[in-house]
């Protein structure tokens, strides 16, 4: 069993930090609901308050992870462009997808899509985050402002499952491949 390199570092970026943030934001709405709800009488226990402030700016540095990782690392491996006399290009992702007409809108939908559109997920779970470190119990009082936060993460959510969904697509069809290959476990041979 192998992997390239490259394709680890996807695996990091797409399964590694994208989908552990799209778990975390499930959870992170429940609390919100839950915690906040004005049907919610318990008073809110210190341990709890200080769990979701972590809980927050963990997932923000998750989505920040996400989003850098694949803007700076994945990214222009993706976007190589290759030698003119190319002939095989499964090294080069890009390329490979507007080579046919059948992968094309992968391209040019899917990648304009997903690199655009996810940058919304870090920076609305940071607004989200930073109203509850500001705010902390005190968000009890102001409903419109734990809607607002519910609309953040809800938002960031929808973002980042965008994202995820184009960038699955894409690997799917045209793999960021390459780079040395790292030998997970070696198998019998027959």
């Amino acid at each position: 069993m192998e992997i390239t390199a490259r394709g680890l570092w996807t695996l990091i970026h797409g399964m590694g930090f994208g989908a552990l943030y799209l778990l975390a934001c499930s959870g992170a709405l429940v609390e919100l609901y839950r915690r906040y709800s004005p049907q919610n009488l318990a008073p809110l226990v210190q341990n709890e308050e200080k769990f979701l402030r972590i809980y927050l700016v963990a997932m923000a540095a998750l989505a920040w992870l996400a989003v850098l990782s694949g803007a700076y690392i994945v990214y222009p491996w993706y976007r190589a462009a290759p030698p003119p006399d190319a002939a095989n290009l499964a090294a080069f992702p890009q390329r490979l997808l507007m080579a046919s007409p059948t992968t094309s809108g992968w391209h040019s939908l899917g990648m304009e899509w997903k690199e655009h559109v996810a940058w919304i997920a870090p920076i609305s779970i940071t607004m989200a985050a930073s109203v509850v470190l500001q705010y902390g119990r005190g968000l009890k009082n102001h409903p419109q402002l734990r809607a607002a936060v519910l609309v953040f993460v809800w938002t960031s959510l929808l973002a980042a499952g965008v994202a995820g969904f184009f960038g699955a697509m894409i690997n799917k069809n045209a793999p960021v491949e390459g780079g040395p290959v790292i030998h997970i476990v070696q198998g019998e041979q027959k």
